[in-house]
């Protein structure tokens, strides 16, 4: 076997959990590359990258709470099955297409892309605390949303919740709930 690798052991396929891991820690380090500052950012699990990115980039902010991050992702993947391969492959075409983000919505809404609905989904998680639509709808943070958290030198958070009367009864998803 001169000159020849010998392979110790034989490819399973599509289904091979070694490959796998491989993949999503090359999709990682590639998600890493589009955005800089998200080298700087935690990421919980493989398929959180390409989430913690595109939250980056649709925010506009550098840091963004790593809990927060974690309990939106569990909430939004939960919620739609899609979300976390969606996730990936709206990443892909910025990157391909070079679309600036003040551009994003527009342009996948001029294009009817399936696409469309998630930087609406992923930024209402962010701003609001809010995943799912109608009474589907989760309260997934309150005071730690972004449209609080930006405002919060000078005003505090209404004191009021999102949803039917006595919704607010029921507290916000804890850290390390699941949000089904």
């Amino acid at each position: 076997m001169t000159g020849e690798l010998a392979m110790t052991e034989p490819d399973q396929g599509p289904a091979n959990p070694a490959r796998r891991r491989v993949l999503a820690g090359f999709l990682t380090a590639y998600t890493a590359s589009l955005v800089p500052w998200a080298l700087a950012q935690p990421v919980a699990a493989p398929e959180h990258g390409a989430f913690m990115a595109l939250s980056a980039l649709l925010a506009g902010r550098r840091s963004l709470d790593a809990g927060l991050a974690a309990r939106l992702f569990d909430a939004l993947s939960a919620m739609y099955p899609h979300f976390t391969a969606d996730a990936r492959a709206l990443l892909a075409q910025i990157n391909q297409q070079h679309i600036d983000p003040a551009q994003l919505q527009s342009t996948l809404d001029g294009a009817h892309s399936p696409l469309a609905p998630l930087p609406r989904r992923i930024m209402r998680a962010w701003c609001l605390g809010l995943v799912g639509e109608g009474e589907a709808t989760k309260c997934v943070a309150y005071e730690n949303a972004l449209n609080a958290v930006i405002v919060a030198d000078v005003l505090k958070p209404p004191t009021y919740a999102y949803g039917e009367y006595g919704s607010w009864a029921k507290p916000p998803l804890a850290e390390g709930v699941n949000a089904s």
